[in-house]
């Protein structure tokens, strides 16, 4: 009996269907050409990405659990959507930040790639025809301003956990940025181009501020988590100097 009733259940959970707002840039809104430029642009990163992980990996077997754990992270944040109808997307954290920090910018971009590739064959978050976007503004974009912003805060001679937010902030946004700059080149026609990346922009901002506040302070949480307990790991990806241990 109580097997029938789970079953029912379970049953029940795949069949109701509920009303969903497009993940990430959703299938068929950019044309086709815009979606191949995309694909042009992120490629080269992913290329690179994937010969920087198996060189990696040939001489550290030890990476790869990193590399799984990061995967899981950005998977698991960036499906956590919030609706922004008049963006024709949603908002939603993106977790580039702190594998940017880990993994370096490239190897994230591979991971943001596996995690939007899943999303869009299996959960229906973006699309096949514009992945090339999608990685471009969360994998490359996000991986690097994250990456970068970290580095150069470090350099300053900020905290980690300052550095850590900061650069989960600029990952944030920067993915926003691009994507509105995106949206705005692929839908506009003839209407002019800066008048609507500005309308675009501005509607993620009711959701994306606080988010990418959000995501700078988990980001900055967990670089100082992993500085207390596996500070060896953070010296070995090159984040800190083993002098700072």
């Amino acid at each position: 009996m109580k097997f029938r009733i789970s079953l029912t259940i379970l049953l029940s959970l795949f069949l109701y269907v509920p009303e969903v707002y497009a993940m990430h840039i959703s299938e068929g809104i950019l044309p086709f050409n815009w979606a191949a430029l995309w694909f042009g642009l992120s490629l080269p990163f992913v290329a690179g990405g994937i010969y920087l992980l198996k060189k990696k990996v040939s001489s550290d077997l030890s990476l790869k659990p990193l590399v799984g754990l990061m995967a899981a992270v950005v998977f698991i944040i960036s499906a956590m959507p919030i609706p922004v109808p008049t963006a024709g997307t949603c908002s939603h954290p993106c977790g580039t930040g702190i594998s940017g920090i880990l993994l370096g910018p490239f190897i994230s971009t591979v991971v943001a790639s596996i995690a939007l590739l899943i999303q869009a064959l299996f959960l229906a978050h973006g699309g096949l025809s514009t992945l090339g976007a999608n990685i471009l503004s969360m994998g490359v974009v996000g991986s690097f301003a994250g990456f970068l912003g970290f580095r150069l805060m470090r350099l300053s001679g900020l905290p980690l956990y300052l550095s850590g937010f900061i650069a989960g902030l600029l990952a944030d946004w920067a993915t926003y940025l691009t994507t509105s700059l995106e949206l705005a080149s692929g839908i506009r026609g003839d209407a002019p181009f800066l008048p609507l990346f500005g309308k675009i922009a501005i509607a993620f901002i009711p959701t994306q501020l606080p988010l990418g506040v959000l995501e700078g302070a988990i980001t900055g949480g967990m670089v100082v988590l992993l500085y207390k307990k596996r500070p060896d790991l953070l010296v070995k990806m090159g984040v800190i100097r083993a002098v700072e241990m």
